[in-house]
């Protein structure tokens, strides 16, 4: 019993293991606003290093958000970005572009809160109900205006990204 207490007792601080850069706060399943307040920015760095490899080398790729990637290679890369941080996604280990778009698929759908808040939705199917167009636009406009930074902007990231893929 002492021995367990004395274990116990040495033990570091969870603060001082992460100063040390021994453990590190998970990207998947985190906060939105968590993840982008620990990360100094209003979009998560593995939100922008994904969408810049769709912008560089997958966007001629046919479904390229449709397709799925090989499961496993997805939850590696997962563990590497929750374990490391550190992440080329030029690598040949993630030349496979589906398993990038996995990954991200992943990370959004594992967020706590959804990307768009849930106490939104109700308001942008009242919007999208409207049978004037102007209308319905300057609604939806304010309601993402009034969506936290970290997540207005990460939609706004996205939506531009998929609008490239659109237009590619």
């Amino acid at each position: 019993r002492n021995k367990l207490k004395r274990l116990i007792a040495k033990r570091p601080p969870l603060q001082s293991l992460q100063e040390r850069g021994l453990l590190r706060d998970q990207v998947f399943g985190c906060q939105l606003e968590s993840l982008c307040q620990r990360e100094g920015d209003t979009v998560p760095s593995f939100v922008r290093l994904c969408i810049a490899a769709v912008d560089k080398r997958g966007l001629d790729v046919d479904g390229i958000y449709r397709v799925s990637g090989n499961l496993a290679v997805v939850q590696k890369l997962r563990f590497l970005v929750d374990r490391e941080g550190r992440l080329d996604l030029d690598s040949t280990e993630w030349e496979d572009i589906h398993v990038v778009t996995g990954a991200l698929k992943l990370f959004l759908r594992e967020l706590p809160q959804p990307l768009v808040p849930s106490l939104l939705l109700p308001h942008f199917r009242a919007a999208l109900a409207l049978s004037e167009s102007e209308q319905c636009l300057s609604q939806i406009q304010e309601l993402i205006g009034s969506m936290p930074k970290p997540n207005h902007d990460t939609l706004r990231y996205l939506l531009e990204h998929l609008c490239r893929v659109i237009a590619h």
